[in-house]
């Protein structure tokens, strides 16, 4: 039975990988901001565990998780969580800056290396879902782009800095996809919003399962997913 720490499972593409996992019987641990939505989320996965602790305060993640039990072995290290403040250059605050990069670049460094012991031990996988953006930037996604293209960053430097240690890394940059995410990003577009336009979670979850269970003979490095309508 894997053992997968995943961040963002309580919806969108996170929910979608997490529902999978757990079908199949392996072992979750599911991160959450605060105890009460760790509550939710193992009510929505029975048997699952939790870990708590804010993304957006990386600089205290290693004092929470040093609070906690941690898995003796990681098989899978799922980065889900995401957030994302459109606006010009000219418009977005430090504030703004800080709290993009914190949760979508800072702290996935951060968990990443609070387990990679554990992910070492099980010669495990760390699974960095990116986005379309983390590869090219447009008007108004400056911060937001630039969290994912570090993201991008740091998925290579780790590929390359674990290839040793029998730890596999992948990027998987997922065009716009039907998410709570996305029906803010059109909110804050000004557009209207209609999920059956974008690209199902479902179908980004196959992708990430499939990474996960390649044979140990091969890793997928990088995969784009964008919408097929």
């Amino acid at each position: 039975m894997a053992t997968h720490v995943i961040t963002g499972a309580g919806s969108g593409i996170g929910a979608a990988v997490a529902r999978r996992l757990h079908a199949r019987g392996d072992e979750l641990v599911l991160h959450a901001r605060d105890a009460g939505r760790a509550k939710e989320l193992a009510a929505g996965f029975p048997g699952a565990r939790t870990l708590v602790g804010d993304l957006s305060d990386p600089d205290r993640l290693s004092w929470a998780l040093s609070h906690q039990t941690l898995p003796e072995r990681v098989d899978s290290l799922l980065h889900i969580a995401g957030v994302v403040d459109l606006g010009p250059v000219g418009d977005l605050t430090p504030k703004t800056w800080r709290h993009q990069l914190n949760v979508n670049l800072v702290a996935p460094a951060e968990l990443t290396r609070l387990l990679l012991p554990q992910l070492r031990a099980a010669h495990g996988h760390v699974v960095f879902v990116n986005s379309g953006a983390g590869l090219n930037a447009h008007a108004d996604w400056s911060a937001y782009a630039a969290s994912k293209h570090g993201l991008k960053a740091l998925a290579d430097s780790l590929r390359h800095e674990e290839h040793a240690n029998g730890v596999r890394v992948t990027s998987v940059y997922p065009g716009r996809t039907a998410s709570p995410m996305q029906a803010k990003v059109h909110q804050q577009e000004g557009k209207e919003y209609d999920p059956a336009q974008w690209i199902d979670p479902e179908s980004v979850a196959t992708t990430v399962v499939m990474a996960l269970d390649l044979p140990r003979d091969a890793e997928v490095n990088d995969l784009t997913v964008r919408p097929g309508r």
